[in-house]
């Protein structure tokens, strides 16, 4: 049995009222969307996921794969990154999939026709656009994770049955790279490409997995039909068009609380379903992005034993929406303050960051073998009896902890002053000033509880500069 071990998604902290908008350039607009903050990118938020997906269970990915439309690195591969950061072994390969936002369910889809016994598919998007467009409203900000394998690493929660795709060459949605703007043609050219492709891709499906539509949809009757649909893509006329033809209504729906999450949406559509899957239910994951993909699963009784390590349902109640417009421009560079007096950083060091992958990929420490001291960062002699080359590696980046004492700093450098540095000491032993995320001087307090979360702490000469944050616990 072959099929989806775990899975997961990410969804940031913050999120934009659409009203907001709506008042900033004198519309309207309903619910919310997500946004990525100023120190998150497509990279990090796929770290997170991944850290998710990964968490409770014991297999090792022979592979990762990577896939967004808005990759901070070309040239580079970004998935080298993610696998540092999860601290994956050597021998585990990591790849980017392309920039579309296609790759994302075709990443998913290459891992379930693997013979590998573990797959490990990341998929990030940030979507933007220009200020009151379309894509600004509509989109929204989330990495997702699917931990693919058989039963050799793990038990599966939902058996892969099989699927089909459509590919065909239209133009739909295009992006210069580098440009922020979206362009699209004509929506009902779109939709009526996609219904086409779609159904076709959906009768394929059917026929090469020997399964239902539903009762009495396609005028036959059988032993097992598809009980629930998920939609994703880019082209919400199409999808919604799409479901009507099929007579059914997507079973999840993320358009009111994140928004379409790109290259990341299929994957973060079928992690939300599975949150609540019942055994048995078949559930086909539909994607319409130059093509048609066509992914069909039976959830198993192992779903019940493997809750999620933190839910899509319990991020989005979490969220902060007072997130203000203005703000949210800046950290797109749609508006540009003024910049801080202070000089921005220099680059970062390719030979420094060589020599401390694990300290800063990894946030791994050390601990005195003899006396449990713990050190961070790690440490060759022990500040406790002295003991040189003693110590053994200490992962961190689960670790939790208690704000001793904090700062307000308005005049260091950053992209969204002001900057909250803390004195976190960690449970288990370890002390270490982090800067603190995901909150405002405000909301801050000694003795508050915090988790570590990968980010972005400045980017200079195109390189960013990966390290590890305090993060509220909530």
């Amino acid at each position: 049995m072959r099929g989806i071990i775990s899975a997961a998604g990410y969804l940031p902290y913050w999120r934009l009222e659409r009203s907001a908008i709506g008042a900033f350039h004198g519309g309207r607009g309903s619910g919310t969307r997500t946004v990525a903050s100023y120190d998150e990118d497509t990279t990090t938020l796929a770290v997170e996921a991944g850290r998710l997906a990964l968490k409770g269970t014991t297999a090792e990915p022979e592979t990762l794969w990577f896939a967004t439309s808005t990759p901070t690195y070309a040239e580079k591969t970004n998935a080298t990154v993610i696998h540092a950061a999860l601290r994956l072994p050597a021998a585990t390969a990591a790849f980017d999939s392309g920039s579309a936002v296609r790759s994302g369910v075709g990443a998913l889809r290459a891992a379930l026709r693997s013979s590998e016994s573990a797959v490990l598919v990341t998929a990030a998007d940030i979507r933007t656009g220009p200020a009151n467009s379309p894509d600004e409203s509509a989109g929204g900000d989330a990495g997702a994770a699917i931990l693919v394998g058989d039963e050799s690493a793990g038990p599966v929660v939902a058996e892969y049955l099989g699927g089909a795709s459509i590919t065909r060459e239209f133009l739909d949605r295009w992006r210069t790279p580098g440009d922020a703007r979206t362009k699209g043609w004509e929506e009902r050219f779109g939709e009526t490409q996609y219904l086409e492709l779609g159904m076709t891709a959906w009768i394929d499906a059917l026929s090469a997995t020997g399964v239902g539509a539903a009762p009495g949809l396609d005028g036959t009757e059988s032993q097992e039909a598809v009980d629930h649909v998920l939609i994703a893509g880019p082209h919400a006329r199409a999808n919604n068009g799409l479901a009507k033809k099929l007579a059914r209504s997507a079973s999840v729906d993320h358009t009111s609380t994140i928004g379409n999450a790109g290259a990341a949406e299929a994957a973060l559509q079928l992690a939300t379903y599975l949150e609540t899957a019942e055994p048995g239910h078949l559930v086909a994951l539909i994607s319409l992005a130059d093509g048609a993909d066509v992914l069909i699963f039976r959830v198993t009784d192992a779903i019940t034993a493997h809750p999620p390590a933190r839910s899509i349902a319990d991020q989005i109640a979490a969220g902060n929406s007072g997130l203000p417009y203005n703000k949210f421009l800046a950290w797109r560079g749609t508006l540009v303050p003024n910049p801080p007096n202070r000089p921005e950083p220099a680059r970062s060091s390719a030979s420094a960051a060589g020599r401390s992958i694990d300290w800063k990929f990894g946030f791994v420490g050390s601990k005195d073998r003899e006396t449990g001291a713990v050190h961070l960062p790690p440490a060759r002699v022990s500040f406790e009896g002295g003991n040189v080359d003693d110590m053994e590696p200490l992962p961190m980046a689960d670790a939790t902890g208690t704000i001793q004492t904090f700062t307000i700093d308005r005049l260091a450098y950053s992209p969204s002053p002001p900057v909250i540095f803390a004195v976190v000491d960690f449970d288990g032993g370890g002390r270490l000033p982090v800067e603190i995320c995901d909150t405002t001087p405000d909301q801050i307090a000694v003795g508050d509880r915090v988790e570590m979360t990968f980010r972005r702490l400045n980017q200079s000469d195109g390189i960013s500069n990966y390290f590890w944050k305090g993060r509220p616990i909530r």
